[in-house]
């Protein structure tokens, strides 16, 4: 039997709450890849018990054969230090770049026998804090090996454009302070759970909905003006096409998607649409079923994104599948996913000009007023979304061949086929030479014992002798028991209690005793011996002598 194959991952990927892109484009890659099943184990190192125990129940109910057959193993992190040294693990995949993959190069260096590929990948990257969090990506923990996976050529452009200024600013030398690899894999979309409708689907949809023979634009996104689009530039252009050469039946336009906010402008554009005798429906917060009854309804899926938070456009892929002909923005990750004239139109954006003020006041203020401020300094050409707007409006046959090239390019799109690519790339990152070791420490992590050493009046080396006290004798003659906190299990070594108070029946010096409980339970290390003499002390068991 060949040696087994473990894919690994710090994070839970399915998680509950508000339904974003994130969540949903994390949600489908693990599935995909559990699908595909690729490997011989899938494990995943959480931060707590209930997430352990969430994920179990969520697995269960989506892949039972693969917990049948013992394909997943669930564990807390604090499992992963000896885990790593126990096993070999052939990849780690996280599903954010931001915070975790230099810390855990660091844990891998120290703890692993081999130096695995660590992935991550883009979601947002515009949010003020990121350049502290990439700064984490410059360290010499860093590997070759290591990777961080835009989701679109942009995006790509943005992380190395983050790595060339902390690199600038920092006067960081690429020897000392290498940078992961920039891969680009896209995201992908449910091909069963989004498919064209047939006729009588559509119709039905369309009565559900309330709609008539008018063409209907689909916008779906969040609904706050600070974050992914401005609506008010979309009522513009329909506003052109309702005073020009508008379609004998009409148009409408559907804003639908999640909002956490009561006041997002809802009444304004309704008001802006009455005035300008556009037909406007509002769906907050829709179900997935009312999702895909709205993309079954719709005649084009209207997209043009203006906000840097937007990176890649996971509802294009979704509108794209249910044969959707697609108005999007010739902005960031759209132009992947949009072929111009072909599966849609792209609509020319221009931006951002200096922002050197904004660049000053970020850290200090609220991300989304950050990113309306700069959104304020993007602009989708007006004109030509109208003319987008009106030219699907008026002929239907260019709909219908656009959506059925839209749906046809999908397939490189499934779940399974960026799973696919994921694999590949592990393979290649596997394969690329390591020159030197890396680092087992992280810059940015706290050396506890060298920053605080000065807190406590006493450190082991100047201690008084330790020994035995009157509780420690106890528990060693079985008449009385330790308490152990929950979640300290597996991180004391207690086999070496029994060991260790045996050769605390007479003082020694805590270095000695150290180098004595060391050689009498040797599958501890020095870290662990000097951990266990302190909690004996701090619990009673040990009580510091007379010099």
């Amino acid at each position: 039997m060949g040696i087994k194959r473990i894919w690994a991952s710090l994070d839970p990927f399915f998680e509950q709450g508000p339904v974003m892109g994130r969540t949903q484009a994390n949600a489908g890659f693990l599935d995909g890849l559990l699908r595909l099943d690729p490997y011989d184990a899938y494990r995943f190192y959480l931060p707590s018990k209930a997430a352990c125990e969430a994920l179990k129940t969520e697995l269960a109910r989506r892949h039972p054969s693969l917990l049948e057959r013992g394909g997943v193993e669930v564990a807390t992190r604090r499992s992963l230090p000896a885990a790593l040294a126990a096993d070999d693990h052939h990849a780690f995949h996280l599903s954010d770049c931001i915070v975790m993959p230099g810390f855990l190069a660091a844990l891998r260096n120290a703890r692993s026998g081999q130096i695995f590929p660590i992935t991550s990948v883009t979601h947002s990257l515009s949010y003020a804090r990121y350049g502290q969090d990439f700064l984490k990506h410059l360290s010499p923990c860093t590997s070759p090996r290591d990777a961080v996976v835009a989701t679109s050529r942009a995006g790509a452009e943005v992380v190395r454009a983050y790595y060339r200024s902390l690199r600038e600013g920092y006067g960081l030398d690429p020897d000392r302070f290498p940078e992961p690899r920039v891969e680009h894999i896209p995201l992908g979309v449910d091909l069963q759970g989004y498919a064209p409708p047939g006729e009588e689907a559509r119709r039905a949809a369309r009565a559900e909905a309330g709609y008539g023979g008018e063409t209907v634009f689909l916008v779906l996104a969040r609904l706050c003006h600070s974050s992914k689009m401005d609506f008010l530039p979309i009522l513009r252009a329909f506003q052109r096409v309702l005073m020009g050469c508008a379609p004998q039946e009409g148009v409408r336009l559907v804003l639908a998607g999640w909002t956490d906010e009561e006041d997002w402008g809802r009444r304004a554009l309704e008001d802006m649409a009455r005035n300008i005798g556009l037909p406007l429906s509002v769906e907050e917060r829709p179900s997935h079923e009312r999702k895909l009854l709205l993309y079954a309804a719709a005649d084009v899926f209207l997209s043009p994104s203006d906000n840097l938070q937007e990176t890649f456009g996971l509802t294009l892929l979704e509108a794209q599948a249910m044969g959707l002909p697609v108005i999007a923005s010739d902005f960031d990750g759209y132009r992947d996913l949009v072929r111009h004239e072909a599966t849609g139109l792209l609509v020319p954006a221009t931006g951002l000009g200096l922002t050197t003020e904004v660049d000053l006041l970020a850290p200090l203020s609220f991300d989304n007023h950050t990113h309306l401020l700069l959104a304020q300094r993007l602009a989708v050409d007006v004109p030509s979304m109208a003319e987008a707007i009106a030219r699907l409006a008026g002929d239907a046959n260019l709909r219908r061949e656009m959506g059925q090239r839209a749906r046809s390019g999908m397939a490189g799109y499934s779940w399974e086929a960026i799973a696919t690519r994921h694999v590949e790339l592990w393979e290649r990152l596997r394969e690329l030479p390591v020159p030197r070791p890396g680092a087992a420490a992280h810059p940015m992590s706290v050396p506890y014992s060298a920053v605080f050493g000065g807190y406590p009046s006493h450190s082991l080396e100047t201690s008084p002798p330790l020994v035995l006290s009157r509780l420690g004798n106890a528990v060693y003659r079985g008449q009385d028991f330790p308490v152990v906190y929950e979640g300290l299990e597996g991180v004391l070594p207690m086999e070496a209690l029994r060991p260790l108070l045996v050769l605390a029946r007479k003082p020694l010096p805590a270095l000695a005793l150290c180098e004595r409980l060391r050689a009498a339970a040797p599958e501890i290390d020095e870290e662990q011996a000097r951990a266990m003499l302190l909690w004996c002390l701090k619990h009673d068991l040990l009580e510091r002598g007379r010099d």
